[in-house]
């Protein structure tokens, strides 16, 4: 006897594997549910970190706590060098009408402050800050951490189409700063760890070739001074004086 299958089975299998699929899904109908559920908040989330992307922050408190956990890269035109850094107005990715609809600031923004994380600046510092960051001039933020309305952030500047300097780098390796622990971040994270012994390479390498506050006065300039405050030198010369 044969065992081929017949006709009438042949054209009943694609109803069959319709049918198997359909009650599948019957069976099944909560995990679908759930799956495209799933699939739809993942849309939203993604949806709503697309938009906080497309805002203009005009102040520290405004960035999302996420934003500064993942260390996120802002990119900001700098309004002026402060006392402990500088002032920053946020400019956010631009998307034609989009950004328009969510920008409900009317193109008026205030800056936000933003301090060189890890960094301790010297008036000197602050010179060549006003000196290289000119007004208007593009830098992109790293975000650190958060004091209160004060962000701290790892800047940098364009220096060429593949190119960039990092500004806290940069005045510590110029002997205009000095290292400080890093602000909101504990000291045995790996985060802090990676960013101090990178601040704190940068200024060694200031002091062992005596730039800006680690210059080393010379002989001449060490003999004058210990003279001048030599007790028994004052003494004399207050003698002479009175003559």
């Amino acid at each position: 006897m044969s065992t081929r299958p017949s006709e009438d089975e042949k054209g009943q299998n694609p109803t069959n594997i319709v049918s198997s699929i359909s009650q599948f899904a019957d069976d099944n109908l909560t995990i679908i549910r759930n799956i495209s559920t799933g699939l739809a908040l993942a849309g939203v989330v993604i949806i709503s970190r697309s938009i906080k992307l497309l805002t203009r922050f005009g102040a520290a408190s405004e960035v999302p706590a996420l934003f500064i956990e993942k260390n996120v890269v802002l990119r900001g035109r700098v309004h002026a060098v402060a006392e402990n850094g500088l002032e920053v107005e946020h400019i956010p990715i631009y998307v034609p009408l989009l950004s328009r609809m969510l920008d409900k600031r009317n193109g008026g923004v205030s800056p936000m402050a933003v301090r060189l994380a890890g960094v301790e600046l010297t008036p000197e510092g602050k010179a060549w800050l006003e000196l290289h960051l000119s007004p208007a001039q593009m830098v992109w933020l790293k975000l650190v951490s958060r004091e209160d309305e004060t962000l701290h952030c790892l800047v940098s500047v364009s220096r060429g189409p593949v190119r960039s300097l990092c500004v806290n780098e940069e005045v510590l390796r110029l002997g205009l700063a000095r290292t400080v622990p890093v602000f909101g971040l504990q000291y045995d994270s790996r985060l802090y760890l990676q960013l101090h012994q990178r601040l704190l390479r940068a200024q060694v390498k200031a002091e062992q070739k005596g730039r800006g506050m680690w210059k080393e006065d010379s002989l001449w300039e060490r003999t004058k001074l210990a003279i001048r405050e030599n007790a028994l030198v004052r003494l004399i010369w207050g003698i002479f004086k009175r003559l």
